[in-house]
């Protein structure tokens, strides 16, 4: 028998992602990422936080209308991933690249 549609469990919109690395521990910076689960440069953009050690919080947008719409109003854009570090903006993959191959994502995330 098929659980009913108030009996299935709705998919998660928000999850937190630890390091692997070193805790940064009291001074780390709250970073979140807007993101869908096969968008390329999400992956690619998670990929370099696993690589810095650095513990985010994904909101999913993937089918979720309201989570989407906060998302636009809060980055001014509708392409995935948009990623905030503290209050600050930083943009999605490539502009969060720019600043890792400029030595200025470091400092963004207290690592510097």
């Amino acid at each position: 028998m098929y659980p009913s549609s108030t009996q299935q469990r709705q998919p998660e919109t928000e999850q937190e992602h630890t390091a692997a690395a070193p805790d940064t521990a009291a001074g780390a910076v709250q970073v979140q990422m807007y993101a869908t689960a096969f968008c390329p440069y999400c992956v690619r953009a998670r990929s370099l936080l696993e690589r810095k050690g650095v513990a985010w919080q994904e909101i999913s947008v993937d089918g979720d209308r309201e989570r989407f719409q906060e998302m636009t109003q809060r980055a001014n854009r509708t392409t995935v991933p948009q990623i905030f570090i503290g209050e600050l903006h930083v943009g999605g993959y490539d502009d969060m690249a720019v600043l890792e191959r400029a030595g200025k994502l470091d400092p963004l995330l207290g690592l510097a």
